[in-house]
């Protein structure tokens, strides 16, 4: 479709720059396929390394994303890299970002500045490598409002804006991506099947998708 068209076309120009770059979309609509994307096509030698900002509370998420050192808080009986080390020299995808807890957001706004990190309990700071996506399906100007999320953090990871559209609005990928999908899901099988009936297309193309790719 067009739309997609465009977001393939904003990326083949800005994945091998520095650039950090947000991606904005409703759940399921390909955002951290679109992130390994960018990644593939940058260059960056290290991993592509993801992370849900949503899925855990602060002080796990910040142990997460920064390391600690042993004894740095209870249970921390090792050391522990952090997801920043861990992606040096690649990608780093913050997943939901728009519901990371506000108090870690500062912490991660000095990362992003000096792009050095500092483990739980460490003393000394060590620099770091990373290029930043962030992913949200929430409006993030809304959040600011709100007073949910730092206007300064989101002029730092919003330098390029990448809009993916829901399903519902690009209905000429339904049957590729469908069509996509089968051929995956029957090589698994291992079953011969002929494809998708002009009926079954008919009706992929007139639904409304709201759970949007995944669904699909």
């Amino acid at each position: 479709s067009e739309a997609m068209q465009r977001a393939v076309d904003l990326v083949g120009r800005v994945a091998t720059s520095q650039s950090s770059i947000l991606i904005t979309g409703e759940s399921g609509t390909g955002k951290e396929v679109l992130a390994r994307a960018i990644h593939t096509r940058s260059g960056r030698s290290g991993p592509f390394v993801a992370i849900n900002c949503a899925a855990m509370p602060e002080t796990l998420l910040e142990s997460e994303l920064f390391g600690h050192v042993r004894g740095a808080f209870t249970d921390a009986r090792e050391a522990r890299i952090g997801l920043f080390t861990e992606a040096n020299g690649g990608t780093l995808l913050l997943d939901e970002i728009g519901d990371m807890p506000l108090g870690l957001q500062p912490k991660l706004l000095r990362v992003l500045q000096e792009r050095r990190v500092r483990p739980l309990g460490a003393r000394a700071e060590h620099a770091i490598d990373v290029r930043i996506i962030a992913a949200t399906n929430r409006d993030l100007e809304e959040r600011i409002e709100q007073g949910a999320f730092r206007e300064d953090l989101y002029f730092r990871i919003n330098v390029v804006h990448v809009p993916l559209p829901p399903l519902r609005e690009r209905t000429a990928d339904i049957l590729p991506l469908a069509r996509q999908f089968l051929a995956q899901a029957i090589e698994r099988a291992r079953r011969k099947m002929c494809g998708i009936s002009p009926k079954a297309a008919d009706q992929l193309v007139r639904y409304d998708w709201p759970g949007n790719v995944r669904e699909l």
